[in-house]
């Protein structure tokens, strides 16, 4: 059962018929389009008629390329993770520990190369934990050197300089 208030909200609106539209919105548009007031270059924060090249507002406008020494930048960087600068050396030590110590046969796999290993770093009484996952769905469809172990991973505790102290011993 609608109460008072919502009762009067709903005819008013009804009645209203939901909302006006402002004289100056530009026919045929979705709302955030609207034309420059008279005399002004400003909008209401949609894209003017006057720089619009289709009569719906389309999202954001086209990014111009900014290819320098041919690569074409970011504008705005998405960053995968933010990490103080021990943290990245002790990852980067934990992956490098890791990949030498896989058999020199599989070195040339996918699924055995950095391309498929995630790598998760977490902070402890000084010490840095690195974690390194198998992912080797990065790798395609059908990846050779597969590995079949669903939970495989290697934990190794290293210094802020890049020193690996040890690997958890676990085996999977």
């Amino acid at each position: 059962m609608l109460r008072a208030p919502h009762l009067v909200l709903l005819l008013s609106l009804a009645v209203d018929g939901g909302t006006s539209l402002p004289s100056s919105t530009v026919p045929g548009t979705d709302g955030g389009l609207t034309a420059p007031m008279p005399g002004t270059s400003e909008a209401d924060g949609g894209t003017t008629a006057a720089s619009s090249t289709s009569p719906l507002d389309g999202g954001p406008p086209t990014r111009r390329s900014r290819l320098v020494g041919g690569i074409d930048w970011p504008e705005e960087l998405r960053p995968l993770a933010t990490l103080d600068g021990p943290a990245v050396v002790a990852a980067n030590a934990a992956l490098q520990h890791l990949l030498a110590s896989l058999p020199k046969e599989s070195a040339k796999t996918c699924s055995h190369s950095a391309k498929a290993m995630e790598v998760i770093v977490g902070e402890h009484a000084g010490l840095y934990f690195v974690q390194i996952n198998q992912r080797v769905e990065k790798c395609g469809k059908f990846a050779p050197g597969f590995n079949l172990t669903l939970d495989w991973f290697e934990l190794y505790a290293v210094s802020p300089d890049g020193k690996v102290l040890a690997r958890y011993p676990y085996t999977p």
